[in-house]
């Protein structure tokens, strides 16, 4: 993407998550895309123009049984959330019968807006997300496949 290298994706997601340390790998099912640097916790597609990574922290995070239990954390999160970053929008994901949180929202770091997606899922009562980034006004293939992988796919 014009303007935008690597660096500056792959440095976002890796501020995201400096609390957070390696999970098992994500399996990404998408065409095209490889780990960067041969780390299968952190993808890039062929552009390079979007980012996901996967990390599991150390951090308690309950299973949500229900959507209701979901969308109580989904609101606290976005008002935290909006303390640091802009348009927030968190709803409660189904995966299976358990409930996970699916945030979205706007980062801006050396003059380049970046939107974020995270989903936070609960792997056996430690924290897990999934993080996918691309700068905001890029509007390749990559972004609504990325989207849609963590939306619908990632669990």
């Amino acid at each position: 993407m014009p303007g935008v290298t690597r660096r500056p994706v792959a440095h976002l997601v890796a501020a995201l998550a400096a609390l957070l340390s390696p999970a098992q790998a994500l399996i990404v099912p998408l065409t095209g895309w490889t780990p960067v640097n041969g780390d299968a916790n952190f993808w890039t597609d062929a552009s390079g123009a979007c980012l996901m990574r996967e990390e599991r922290s150390g951090q308690a995070f309950p299973t949500f049984t229900s959507a209701e239990d979901a969308r109580a954390f989904a609101l606290k999160l976005q008002g935290s959330l909006g303390r640091s970053v802009r348009s927030v929008v968190t709803q409660p994901v189904d995966r299976a019968g358990a409930w996970g949180v699916l945030a979205a929202y706007d980062y801006h770091e050396a003059g380049t807006t970046y939107r974020i997606s995270q989903l936070y899922l609960s792997d056996r009562g430690v924290l897990r997300t999934v993080t996918g980034s691309a700068a905001a006004k890029h509007a390749g293939a990559c972004v609504n496949e990325m989207r849609d992988f963590i939306r619908f796919l990632a669990n």
